[in-house]
């Protein structure tokens, strides 16, 4: 028996690109709010939706485990779980729905729950709990297992329904936690790593597991939600990241690793540390982690390299300054060259996150985009359309466009939410076609070609891109604020492919 049984809502089965990848991480998140439950006296279960069924498998957990409280506790370090997808929701409400025909009170904590506390509560959660949360869960399960329920309704970082109106509630705001070295390590030993393990070695050769070094990132780019940690940045000290990757290494027997960090490597100082203190605990291990282009100088790079790093993947966006200026993304085009060449120098693979469909942009940005990937030629690519969330400047402006359609339905749905230059028909063909030109290049790498079969023959994709550009675009597509269609036109005097044999020459095939 436990008194809390903690779950999450992402399953990788449910996401067909995920499960392409096979790329597998327990819920840090999850784990982190299990831990210091445990250390207040709390007796903790977990059921971790990632590799186990949560349409058959948690009534069976919850039959073994027989909770006082049922709690859904987002892994708010896990991309997917940021970008809110449907399918996560209906797992979520699917949680619910067997923990109250239990008789069982449950509250949730992600960015989701965040974005949409209503609805939510109406379903029947007892809380949302909103933001940083790990304090705000420990405090309200006290308070609920001695069953007082109008000190729950107390605790600062929570929303409820009023009885009396049937509107939502929220408690004072909580602050942020400013010393991460305060929380104990991800209680990793109430899921089973074997199934992660398995998994790992099966589709890859290797084992791999995930860590964080801080929370937050201070950067605006306007598109990026941030419902966990707003603006903030935290960081732990060197010496315990460094201390949790001896442990992954050697305890555990991980083989590689993913930091899981919204942005890593912001101070140089600390970089410097953290290699120093992996380098005397021997605690080295590769990984991979995501950064910005403008913090990948020659010196931070070293200390990367000394630390372990095997791969940078860096939020490039675009090839346009056009368009990196409209992100508000504080970036120049020519950093990104720059960032893949220090990399390069020191043997670490660079990876760039790329973003299509933004406002304002055009068919010559998009080529713009191409020549910056084949002149740098990146180590791979993650494509997507701009993706408008909750509390972003960027949904503010094109909400008014939005359809009943609000969240994608798994990461590879791609479907432009807003009216874009081109429909999505002709956004996913780009996806394909930039994925298979890359993997085309890179076939001689470990890592490289191992999509082709999906993705298909480069020019094959290409040709259909450039059918696409003249039958997909919109009428009436969203400008960039405060460009007139006259302005625009001037930005654009340039000459761009308008043929397969002209996109050939942007390629460099």
């Amino acid at each position: 028996m436990a008194d809390v049984l903690l779950t999450h809502s992402y399953h990788l089965y449910y996401d067909r690109k995920q499960t392409r990848k096979m790329q597998p991480y327990p819920p840090l998140g999850t784990l982190y709010a299990a831990a210091l439950l445990r250390r207040a006296g709390v007796s903790v279960a977990v059921f971790d939706t990632m590799l186990n069924d949560p349409e058959e498998a948690f009534e069976v957990a919850l039959h073994e485990h027989q909770p006082r409280l049922v709690v859904v506790f987002e892994d708010n370090f896990n991309f997917l779980s940021k970008m809110c997808l449907t399918r996560m929701r209906e797992v979520a409400y699917h949680i619910l729905a067997i923990s109250k025909r239990a008789g069982i009170a449950a509250l949730v904590n992600g960015s989701d729950a965040s974005d949409h506390t209503l609805d939510y509560l109406q379903r029947g959660f007892r809380c949302v709990l909103l933001g940083e949360a790990e304090w705000t869960l420990l405090e309200a399960a006290l308070h609920l297992l001695k069953g007082d329920e109008q000190a729950v309704n107390q605790v600062p970082g929570l929303a409820y329904l009023s009885r009396d109106t049937g509107e939502v509630v929220r408690t004072p705001r909580r602050g942020l936690m400013r010393n991460l070295d305060d929380l104990p390590f991800p209680s990793r030993d109430l899921i089973d790593t074997n199934q992660y393990r398995s998994a790992w070695k099966a589709a890859h050769g290797y084992f791999s597991l995930n860590l964080v070094a801080s929370r937050g990132c201070p950067y605006r780019c306007n598109w990026c939600a941030k419902p966990i940690y707003g603006d903030s940045f935290s960081v732990r000290s060197a010496a315990m990241v460094a201390e949790e990757m001896r442990q992954l290494k050697y305890d555990c027997g991980a083989e590689h690793l993913w930091f899981a960090d919204d942005i890593f490597g912001l101070r140089a100082k600390w970089l410097r540390e953290l290699a120093t203190e992996v380098e005397r605990l021997d605690a080295a291990v590769p990984f991979k982690m995501q950064s910005r282009v403008d913090l990948m100088t020659a010196d931070n790079v070293c200390s990367l390299r000394r630390a372990g790093c095997a791969e940078v993947w860096m939020g490039a966006e675009s090839g346009s300054q056009k368009i990196l200026d409209a992100m508000d993304k504080g970036t120049r085009v020519e950093q990104i060259a720059k960032a893949r060449e220090n990399l390069r120098r020191e043997g670490i693979r660079a990876c760039y996150f790329l973003q299509f469909g933004y406002p304002g942009e055009t068919w010559p940005d998009i080529q713009n985009t191409i020549k910056l990937v084949r002149d740098t030629r990146p180590d791979d690519i993650g494509v997507s359309v701009s993706y408008p969330l909750p509390g972003t400047k960027f949904f503010d402006r094109v909400q008014a466009q939005l359809g009943e359609k609000k969240n994608w339905s798994d990461s590879e749905d791609l479907a432009m939410m807003f009216q874009g230059a081109y429909t999505n028909e002709f956004y996913r063909a780009l996806h394909d076609a930039l994925h298979a030109q890359v993997d085309s290049w890179n076939s001689g790498s470990p890592e490289g070609g191992r999509d082709s079969k999906v993705h298909g023959e480069p020019d094959e994709l290409w040709r259909r891109v450039m059918q696409l550009e003249k039958t997909c675009r919109n009428p009436k597509p969203t400008l960039l604020c405060g460009v007139s269609e006259e302005k625009l036109a001037q930005l654009e005097a340039r000459v761009y492919a308008t043929s397969f044999d002209e996109l050939l020459n942007v390629l460099g095939s």
